[in-house]
């Protein structure tokens, strides 16, 4: 048996966004819209009692896989989102709808 926290996340479609759970309690989020084919990660947040434990980064990475699984592209509108694609290009350059600019 271990004390590690069980990290989850699930795509909620009914409120359109990925879930990242700790131990079955929401922690955070990643918020989209979508037309046919196309992610648009709008906004991302971990809530401040998560903070710091690399959550963020594991929601992205699920969520995108997601994404890939599902054969969609993405655009992503929010910073972390937008970052973090950026952080493991060429990983997820597959992805991209359009590439993300520099600015």
């Amino acid at each position: 048996m271990t004390d590690e926290p069980q990290v989850t996340v699930v795509d909620n479609p009914e409120e359109s966004r990925f879930e990242v759970r700790v131990d079955g309690t929401l922690a955070g989020f990643a918020v989209y819209d979508t037309d046919p084919g196309t992610v648009y990660f709008v906004h991302t947040e971990v809530f401040d009692e998560y903070a710091g434990q690399g959550l963020a980064g594991q929601l992205a990475k699920a969520a995108l896989g997601m994404v890939r699984d599902a054969g969609d592209k993405i655009v992503p509108l929010c910073p972390y989102i937008r970052a973090y694609v950026r952080k493991h290009s060429p990983e997820y350059d597959d992805l991209l709808l359009r590439p993300v600019s520099e600015a």
